[in-house]
């Protein structure tokens, strides 16, 4: 049985009657806030707080464990509390700040951890009370456990594109996929060989402000051909981040990895094959 602690969302009228829970923290990592704050909440901005790391020229990458045990203890977490996420809610990218910080947490053991469905807007739109600052928290002591199975670094991708028998799901756009567009994140446009594609955008709907339901999930899943030991990727893991959390989290798939590196790292070498690129 899944406890309040270890559901991956909760919505805003639950969020609402736990506000008070000793040891709930409501973290705001918008970038950058705006509307005001759900009360209690601190902000950590998701863009320049440190969440992610550019490492020999690659942008995305999770940083060392003893850089995010210092920035989320710093905000005043520690390992018993129950952090509940919190991003606009306005589209699927945006929810990225959100599920790209939840795996975050996960990759470094923390359980109780949360995405506030909808986001603010969700919270807004349903008349909650609304805080014009944030508050902040004494600093504490935050201690990883690390765990390996929820990132997929470069030697494992070039495994599963060698293979060719791992899943691997493309969370941009279709332009980007048929290499028709570019990031400027990545050197040369395509996708990884093998690849399928579902939009992150496919997931979440801004119309309502929610994730797909988990049989939603499931047969968009299913029909990309995707399933367990899935590997999610995009630019630069955050787009890809709210497809590993519709999937493993929401669908409960097994074996989701997230690519953070993805495809700002994957085309940075030359010698690796790229699908719909220049030469295809």
């Amino acid at each position: 049985m899944t406890t309040d602690s270890q559901r991956p969302l909760v919505d805003s009228a639950w969020l609402k009657g736990a506000l008070d829970l000793p040891d709930l923290v409501v973290l705001d990592v918008r970038t950058p806030p705006a509307g005001g704050f759900i009360p209690g909440s601190i902000h950590s901005d998701y863009a320049k707080a440190g969440w992610r790391a550019t490492v020999d020229g690659v942008p995305g990458l999770l940083p060392d464990t003893a850089v995010l045990e210092r920035l989320i203890g710093g905000l005043g977490i520690r390992n018993g509390d129950q952090v509940v996420l919190v991003a606009s809610g306005l589209s699927a990218a945006d929810m990225g700040n959100a599920t790209r910080v939840y795996w975050t947490f996960k990759t470094l053991g923390h359980d109780r951890v949360s995405v506030l469905d909808g986001g603010f807007a969700a919270w807004s739109d349903a008349g909650h009370p609304v805080a014009t600052t944030a508050t902040t928290r004494p600093a504490a002591t935050f201690t990883a456990a690390p765990r390996e199975d929820l990132r997929a670094p470069l030697p494992v991708v070039a495994a599963a594109v060698a293979g060719g028998s791992v899943p691997l799901l493309d969370a941009r756009s279709a332009e980007q996929f048929e290499g028709k567009a570019k990031s400027p994140q990545a050197r040369v446009p395509g996708t990884l060989p093998g690849a399928v594609l579902i939009e992150n955008g496919a997931f979440y709907s801004a119309a309502e402000k929610r994730f797909l339901h988990a049989d939603a999930v499931k047969a968009l899943a299913d029909q990309a051909g995707t399933g367990e030991s899935t590997i999610t990727f995009c630019n630069t893991g955050h787009l890809a981040s709210v497809s590993w959390f519709a999937l493993s989290e929401v669908a409960g798939v097994d074996g989701v990895r997230l690519y953070d590196g993805s495809m700002s790292e994957w085309t940075a070498d030359p010698s690796r094959p790229v699908k719909n690129g220049p030469a295809a």
